[in-house]
């Protein structure tokens, strides 16, 4: 998170892009970031305890978190097919990953960690999907990066985690992370977010696992099976659902 406000705070002071539209909208970005620095914080936790597989899972529950949410609280409601579309994305997930996690899955710590980063990744998106209708993106995303810098900051300080001493590698890491996961892809996510549905936002982002699927066989040469293969194809129809207009189950008036 402080990489990426180092990135993006000169560039909005430099360009005059900093606009604050009311202390409500300004006090609801820093909440979001607290939020999304707490979501990333619990899920780093899940996969320290369990594993990147299960965490991955659980946290890709969101968008039934952000359903739920979107239905009880704004206006824009959940249609039928998104809520089909959410079930077949899951079942695609779940073929993906294989069935095997299942049956290996530890109810613990990690377990509610995993989930609560869902939920905790479903407020950040209705909350910012909120703000966003009034306030610029590249202020928002200001906003919430320095905010979640503040957070985590104040936690790793109070759990007494190191600041400095990281391999090469590890800052390599950090600043890959800060730059491409932090600042540009929340940057689109948030772009994308201001435009479309939290829903439909939600649900989409599932399809990172078929990409992530990708890289790992071309980069790390994983195996691919064809159970991922349908699964990936299962997903992604899913995520396609979720984007149709006309209902596909007619109801009785």
């Amino acid at each position: 998170m402080a990489i990426a406000s180092l990135f993006i705070v000169p560039y909005v002071l430099i360009t005059k892009q900093f606009k604050v539209t009311s202390k409500k909208a300004l006090g609801f970005s820093m909440i979001c970031g607290v939020v999304f620095g707490l979501d990333v914080g619990v899920w780093n936790i899940a996969i320290q305890q369990s594993t990147a597989t299960q965490a991955t899972l659980l946290t890709n529950l969101s968008p039934v978190w952000v359903g739920v949410g979107a239905f009880l609280f704004l206006k824009d409601k959940p249609k039928q097919n998104f809520w089909m579309g959410t079930v077949v994305a899951i079942i695609g997930m779940v073929l993906l990953v294989g069935f095997d996690l299942f049956l290996n899955f530890d109810f613990n710590i990690a377990f509610i960690f995993g989930v609560l980063s869902g939920m905790l990744y479903a407020v950040y998106m209705l909350l910012s999907k909120t703000i966003l209708e009034e306030m610029e993106v590249m202020t928002f995303m200001m906003i919430s990066l320095l905010s979640s810098t503040i957070a985590l900051g104040v936690l790793s300080y109070v759990f007494n985690e190191p600041f400095t001493g990281f391999s090469d590698a590890g800052w390599l890491v950090l600043v890959v992370q800060g730059v491409v996961c932090q600042l540009l892809a929340w940057l689109l996510i948030s772009f994308a977010t201001k435009h479309m549905r939290a829903t439909r936002v939600s649900v989409s982002l599932l399809g990172q696992a078929v990409l992530a699927s990708i890289l790992a066989w071309w980069l790390l040469d994983e195996q691919v099976s064809l159970q991922m293969v349908i699964g990936g194809i299962v997903l992604l129809f899913g995520i396609r659902l979720t984007f149709y207009e006309k209902a596909l189950l007619k109801t009785k008036a």
